[in-house]
């Protein structure tokens, strides 16, 4: 064991996400199994937007114009100001009179998740509210929303539109997806921050992906219940009144040769620059040009073996969807294909040069009582390496642990929290310790707390080395002559989350 764990529940203020495991009941609870009655009228009535709103969001988004709703909306604005007005000799009591509602909702859904169901789920869901309001992540990417829908209430509300500006203070967003549709919508999210668009919508989860720690961590399950149709309801219900817990966000910036073909996962954007810390010195050279790549995560970044097992299975799911029929058989699809990369047998079977980390990585991170960069030696049977922000990692595991405070102390760290401005650096070494790291049998090996990370990766014998950010894993490939870089910074703006325990 690589540390002395405690066995008690840590728990932090009404901001703070619980340390604890997940059982099959409160992953059932958390997706809405037990729970008040929710009338579906009511329901409908709270979370759905007036017809006028939701076709001029449509319709800007659609035609990606924030003024797109004048060919049609301002109609309907008019008709009701017109029926108000007509109505006035009527009395007060018989006014027509557009509102917004409590807590309107839009969804995201990905339907590639929850064993290829989401068609079903998007039906549902469009019937408890609105065709309008549950989007499709494959046709309306989350910046054309907030680009273009959440713009078109951000002008009528500049136009007197009450309801508009109702609408857009009270709006809230559901992600029904993994940990990468959740991530995906996060990060378009950070945008209304730099751009000073206020108040941001906070986010809720329908579970849909094979590990769904984001979900775990804020109380909305690690699977979504057998008996989802009444479960929606609840689901949607307690998104309605949670209240709002904060979460770091991690910028991750990724250097490399000009030349280098690579395909990132879509939550990373190719950028203009990438300015290195000239105080650290670089083991590789430089080249002259350099391709940049940002992104943000949430829970985890890593390097190693455990990104070059999600890797190929994301490769294996795509080309065989019919596999994916749900985050069991997901599972157990995953578990099998471990045993097939070598994590178990590699270490007896390859050149030493080919085992550990050690041999492409230098790492340089910053404590948190520290503006220093420090290098930090990886171990030797170090074979992958995460930095979490979460409690909860591969299917709500905590590999982290709950560490005894004498223990905390002595190495230096302090208590994990998700919005601490640290992450929590662990190794893993071969198939086996990850295997009793994983039944949370013994902790992971604890590298670092940290408020900023650099990775120098170099190749030489290594071809390739596979990275991942929030179960997005994409292969990194290397030079013997050029370093890549990867830094990871925390983002100036936290991101709103709903609890849904």
């Amino acid at each position: 064991m690589d540390s002395p764990s405690s066995s008690s529940t840590t728990s932090g203020d009404t901001n703070k996400t619980s340390i604890k495991s997940t059982s099959l009941v409160d992953t059932f609870r958390g997706c809405g199994i037990s729970g008040v009655r929710v009338d579906k009228e009511e329901l409908r009535q709270n979370l759905t937007m007036p017809a006028y709103l939701r076709l001029a969001i449509r319709d800007c988004i659609r035609l990606k114009d924030t003024t797109a709703y004048q060919s049609n909306c301002i109609v309907n604005v008019d008709n009701e100001n017109e029926k108000v007005d007509d109505e006035k000799e009527k009395g007060d009591d018989e006014k027509e009179k557009v509102v917004a509602p409590k807590t309107p909702m839009v969804v995201f859904i990905n339907p590639r998740s929850g064993g290829r169901h989401g068609p079903v789920l998007m039906e549902r869901l469009q019937y408890l509210m609105s065709e309008e309001q549950v989007l499709d992540l494959l046709d309306v990417k989350p910046d054309e929303f907030i680009r273009y829908g959440l713009g078109c209430l951000d002008v009528l509300a500049g136009l007197g539109d009450t309801c508009a500006k109702e609408t857009r203070e009270r709006i809230r967003i559901v992600v029904a997806g993994g940990d990468g549709s959740v991530g995906w919508v996060l990060g378009c999210l950070t945008e209304l921050h730099i751009q000073g668009r206020e108040p941001i919508p906070p986010v809720a989860i329908i579970p849909l992906g094979t590990g769904n720690d984001l979900s775990r961590s804020f109380g909305w399950g690690g699977s979504f219940p057998f008996s989802w149709k009444a479960a929606i309801k609840r689901t949607l219900y307690k998104a309605s009144i949670g209240p709002i817990c904060r979460l770091d966000s991690w910028k991750i910036s990724l250097s490399m040769a000009e030349g280098t073909i690579v395909e990132p996962p879509y939550s990373l954007k190719q950028t203009e620059e990438f300015s290195l810390d000239e105080d650290l010195e670089v083991e590789g050279e430089l080249p002259e040009k350099v391709i940049c790549y940002e992104g943000v995560f949430y829970n985890y970044f890593s390097i190693g073996m455990d990104a070059q097992v999600a890797y190929g299975f994301h490769h294996l799911r795509n080309e065989k969807p019919y596999l994916a029929q749900g985050p069991i058989a997901n599972k157990i699809i995953y578990s099998g294909y471990t045993c097939t990369q070598g994590w178990f047998l590699t270490p007896c079977s390859s050149e030493p040069s080919l085992r550990g980390l050690k041999n492409i990585l230098r790492m340089h991170v910053k404590r948190f009582n520290s503006s220093e960069w420090e290098q930090i030696l990886v171990p030797t049977s170090v074979r992958a390496v995460v930095a979490l922000n979460l409690h909860s990692y591969g299917s709500g595991r905590n590999p982290w642990g709950n560490l005894k405070p004498e223990y905390l102390e002595k190495r230096g760290f302090v208590e994990a929290q998700v919005d601490d401005g640290l992450l929590e650096i662990f190794g893993l070494k071969q198939g086996w310790h990850a295997s009793f790291v994983m039944v949370e049998l013994i902790s992971a090996k604890h590298i670092a707390q940290a408020t900023a990370i650099r990775l120098e990766v170099r190749g030489g014998e290594w071809k390739d080395a596979y990275m991942q950010m929030d179960g997005e894993p994409w292969k990194q490939p290397l030079s013997k002559d050029f370093s890549t870089f990867v830094e990871i910074k925390r983002e100036r703006f936290q991101s709103y989350m709903i609890n849904g325990e």
